[in-house]
Parts: C-alpha cells; structure tokens; sequence
C-alpha cells in the first residue's frame, strides 16, 4: 500500500523557517526521522520510505505554494496514489498556535495553496493536516505575517509539536484517518 504525503511551503532561502512553511518543516523533520533524505525530482523535491509493509513517498511541492496542486496531482497520477491515500500538511491561521486538526475534507478557508489543490483534484474531499500558526497580525497584515518567521518562543516549542504531526502522519498511514482523527483531533 502507497501513501503521499506533501507538505506545503515555498522554495528559496528567504521562506525556509516561515509560519508559510510549517509544512516543508515537519516532513524535513519526518525524513529524517527515517533516515531517507529529499531529492529534486520533477515539480517536488521527494524521498520514500517503507514502514510495516506500506511506502510513505514525501513531497515537498517545488511550485510555489500557489501552484501545490499540480504536484500534487502530477505525483499521485506518477506512483497511480488514490485520493484518500494522500496527506496535505499545511499552515492554518484559524487555529491557535501549535494545535494539529486533520480532516478528510474542508473548504480551502482562503488559503491559496489549498485552493489550487482543490481546483486541480477537482473537490474539497482529500485528507489534510491543519498545523495552527495563529493569527497575531493586524487588518491588512496576514501576507506579512505567514511570510515572517516564528518567534523565539514559538521556535522553542516547535521541535515537539512537528513530533505530534509526524505521529500523526505515521498514525493516518497505519489506522487511517477516522481513527486517527479520533485519537489526536482535540
């Protein structure tokens, strides 16, 4: 059995340790963490592993985040990876800092990498990692804010919830999402 999990950011130095990043983070985490490391393939930089029989392939969309879907599409068609076997991890402003929701479908709630997905997999019916970065900015400010990098305290606390969210993703490879959901959703 084959899982894809992609964790949404932006290339380039100057994105590596943003809040819009969070995605690239935890699956930079999660490869190591197995030992396998990322290589520039085509439209993502990918690695795999194999864990109780299952191949977990990791993406980290090379696109931009604006463009996540066709990587995403591209990648599922290329491994022939169904819908409810792909992960999208993904920064959420709605969430308060540090808290992980998954679901199995949801509206893109104006996140411009979410609604690119949609639009190329044609629906909101596809599973994703929701990682809270709050929303400490002011009017006109949420650009500025998921572009800029977390602060020291959040920096701090990071390391530990990155190893929820890998759990996490291990947990929806082996249970799926339902029971997962059960056990970490709070």
């Amino acid at each position: 059995m084959k899982f894809l999990i992609a964790g949404l950011g932006n290339i380039g130095p100057e994105y590596e340790l943003t809040r819009h990043n969070i995605g690239f983070l935890v699956l930079d985490q999660l490869a190591d963490q197995h030992k396998v490391d990322f290589a520039s393939a085509r439209l993502a930089d990918k690695t795999e592993f194999r864990l109780k029989g299952k191949t977990i392939h990791l993406i980290k969309p090379t696109t931009f985040m604006n463009l996540s879907g066709k990587s995403i599409a591209y990648w599922m068609n290329e491994l022939k990876i169904p819908k409810e076997n792909v992960l999208v991890v993904v920064d959420d402003i709605a969430l308060p800092f540090g808290s992980l929701r998954m679901r199995t479908k949801g509206s893109a709630a104006g996140h411009n990498g979410l609604k690119n997905i949609e639009l190329v997999l044609g629906g909101q019916d596809y599973s994703r990692l929701r990682f809270g970065i709050g929303s400490e900015f002011g009017k006109g400010q949420q650009v500025d804010f998921v572009l800029s990098n977390f602060t020291q305290e959040e920096f701090a606390k990071l390391p530990e919830i990155i190893k929820k969210a890998n759990e996490m993703i291990i947990s929806f490879c082996m249970i799926g999402p339902e029971k997962t959901m059960s056990l970490y959703n709070t």
